[in-house]
């Protein structure tokens, strides 16, 4: 009898993670891309700022102090 006892212990498990496996794939309903796409044309829009900057302040007149 203590045998079967053993044998229900793997039996169980088994039975847990089918459980679990069908509720951790199942089908979401999610937002979409929609999101995600908004913040990376906002992310990109201020790296094109930034670089503008950056390229404006390069052409700008140097201060005697950068003269070698």
């Amino acid at each position: 009898m203590a045998s079967l006892a053993w044998l229900l212990i793997p039996l169980m498990a088994a039975i847990g993670a089918g459980l679990w496996g069908s509720w951790a794939g199942r089908n979401r309903k999610t937002a979409g891309d929609g999101v995600e796409l908004e913040g990376y044309a906002r992310f990109r829009a201020a790296m094109e700022r930034s670089e503008a900057v950056t390229t404006r302040s390069d052409t700008l007149e140097k201060s005697p102090s950068d003269a070698v």
